[in-house]
């Protein structure tokens, strides 16, 4: 099911960006056939499609670890990736080159990409699934995940289903001792050539979390947690990116400062101990938000309609532009551009003696973003906290470059839309 939506994914978004070819050509050259055309528009035509894989290629590498969703920004980021590519193709090989055929072509393959999404929104495809689990809470959220349809739960230490659909997939957890006739079924489905899966990769592939389960004795993963040859790396991709937009950056920063310096008493700049990689501490810099000796009874979580939010600081919340300031903790290496939100020392003292793997976290360096931060918002008691650290051990299994850019792209929509803040 996976390879077939994103194959017709692909399929779909080259129909699209033929058929705007084809309308760039009737507009402009007045015939549909690029061999009529009255200058030579192959090259141009080319590089276009090219970069359309290119674009199609790099967000299948952003599915890697995850299930395909329907997506507009991916569609944005495909048919961009289209048009820089056949930009800099023509800069490079000097052709022939048409701002309103190249215009009116990614045009009309936007809006189409975007509309073939929109109908597959409307009816996403979904993965049936036969659980063999005793984790209740597991298959709960694999019920709530949006491609995966759980249409029967069986005990690993009763009796095996009857009749099942050769179509659906069998979801085995490892972990517990099953009964030998389950064992027996288990080995018979998958020797027969239908889908078995294990129950931990199954569902970090829909739900984007490593899975944790509360025993009687304790907490548990269901899945190992290590680090990866990609983390020696993030520190000079964070480098390079947060030097390449260092003008921009500062720019939006300087007239932050001045809007908050006017708001309210108090300086622009809030600085706070937060505690990073290997449980160092480190001062964190952000906008101020909030009005002076908003913790003097304290430290304590932001809430809703916090009353000791500025009037500037809601907006800044909510934009997420307060941490604007944290760019400068990535050049110094305090934080990277993508990981685990940096806690408060006296929250992190508490959360690691009362959540076990809670200094996982500390692995890797913390991030002004992260896939906890655009998949769950924000967390303000302990349940959360344990919703919040199943992603972020997600994250440390699996991070990548383009896990790293999805996170970056979505981080955007999380900007614009708000999502999560206090």
């Amino acid at each position: 099911m996976r390879r077939r939506f994103l194959l017709s994914v692909l399929a779909s978004d080259l129909v699209a960006l033929t058929l705007g070819l084809v309308v760039a050509s009737v507009t402009v050259f007045d015939t549909w056939l690029p061999w009529q055309a009255r200058e030579n528009v192959w090259p141009m035509m080319g590089l276009a499609v090219g970069g359309l894989l290119l674009g199609s290629y790099a967000s299948l590498r952003m599915w890697a670890q995850g299930a395909p969703r329907p997506s507009y920004g991916r569609a944005l980021a495909i048919v961009s990736t289209s048009g820089v590519v056949a930009a800099v193709g023509i800069v490079i090989t000097r052709g022939y080159w048409s701002r309103a055929y190249m215009g009116i072509a990614l045009g009309t393959a936007l809006l189409l990409a975007l509309a073939h999404r929109g109908l597959r929104r409307r009816r996403p495809w979904s993965e049936s699934l036969v659980l063999v689990t005793s984790e209740k809470g597991l298959a709960d959220d694999l019920h709530n995940a949006d491609h995966a349809d759980v249409v029967a739960l069986y005990d690993p230490s009763g009796e095996p289903p009857i009749n099942l659909e050769p179509t659906v997939t069998l979801v085995v957890d490892l972990r517990p001792v099953m009964s030998d006739r389950m064992a027996q079924y288990v080995s018979s489905w998958n020797l027969a050539g239908y889908p078995v899966r294990a129950l931990s990769t199954l569902y970090e592939e829909h739900t984007g979390r490593l899975p944790m389960v509360h025993l009687a004795e304790g907490w548990e993963l269901t899945a190992p947690v290590s680090r990866n040859e990609y983390a020696p790396l993030k520190r000079g991709i964070d480098l390079v990116l947060t030097l390449v937009t260092l003008p921009l950056w500062v720019l939006f920063s300087a007239a932050i400062w001045v809007a908050v310096k006017f708001d309210s008493p108090g300086p622009a700049i809030y600085k706070q101990r937060r505690v990073g990689l290997h449980g160092e501490t480190f001062t964190l810099y952000k906008f101020r938000t909030m009005v002076l000796d908003a913790e003097k009874d304290g430290p304590r979580f932001a809430t809703h309609n916090d009353t000791r939010l500025t009037r500037i600081g809601r907006w800044l919340r909510l934009s997420r532009l307060d941490e604007l300031p944290q760019l400068w903790n990535v050049l110094k290496g305090d934080v990277s551009l993508v990981g685990p939100r940096p806690e408060r020392p006296e929250f992190t003292d508490y959360y690691e003696r009362s959540i076990p793997f809670y200094a996982y976290r500390h692995l890797i360096r913390p991030g002004v973003t992260g896939w906890a931060q655009v998949n769950y918002g924000y967390a303000d008691d302990d349940a959360d906290t344990i919703e919040k650290l199943t992603y972020d051990l997600y994250y440390l299994k699996h991070m990548s470059p383009w896990l790293d850019l999805q996170i970056l792209g979505r981080s955007i929509w999380t900007m614009l839309s708000g999502f999560g803040a206090r």
